[in-house]
This record gives C-alpha cells, sequence and structure tokens, in this order.
C-alpha cells in the first residue's frame, strides 16, 4: 500500500500546483474560464457554460508539459 500513498500525495501535490497557477493568473487578470470562444447560453432562468476554449487551451498545456517530462 506505500505506492498507492505515493500516488494519493502527487494527485494532492498536482491539484495544489493547479490551485495556486488558477489564483496567480486571476491576480494578473488573465481571464482563464472566461476567454473569447466560451460559449454562453443565457436563458429565462437559467444559464449554461461550455468553456471549449478554456478546455482546449489547459489541453494543449498539459500536452506540452508530459511531452516535456516524458523526454527526460
Amino acid at each position: 500500500m506505500p505506492s498507492f500513498g505515493r500516488i494519493l500525495i502527487s494527485i494532492g501535490l498536482i491539484i495544489t500546483a493547479a490551485g495556486l497557477v488558477v489564483l496567480f493568473l486571476n491576480r494578473f487578470n488573465v481571464p482563464m474560464g472566461h476567454l473569447p470562444g466560451d460559449i454562453t447560453f443565457t436563458g429565462k432562468n437559467v444559464t449554461v457554460y461550455f468553456p471549449i476554449v478554456t478546455c482546449i487551451v489547459i489541453s494543449i498545456v498539459l500536452s506540452v508539459i508530459f511531452w516535456i517530462l516524458n523526454r527526460r
């Protein structure tokens, strides 16, 4: 079970790092989550939000990071 504990710690550190990045970006007014191309439908009583461009940007950044880590 020690390997499972290490996996959980790693996941926790990754989530913490992601949270810190989001806080850092918000401090410098980078609108992650509200980029041009994200779709918002506003109805009478409901709002539906599809962050398509934000997901694409996050996917590209993570792909580059994992590619760099895999090269080592």
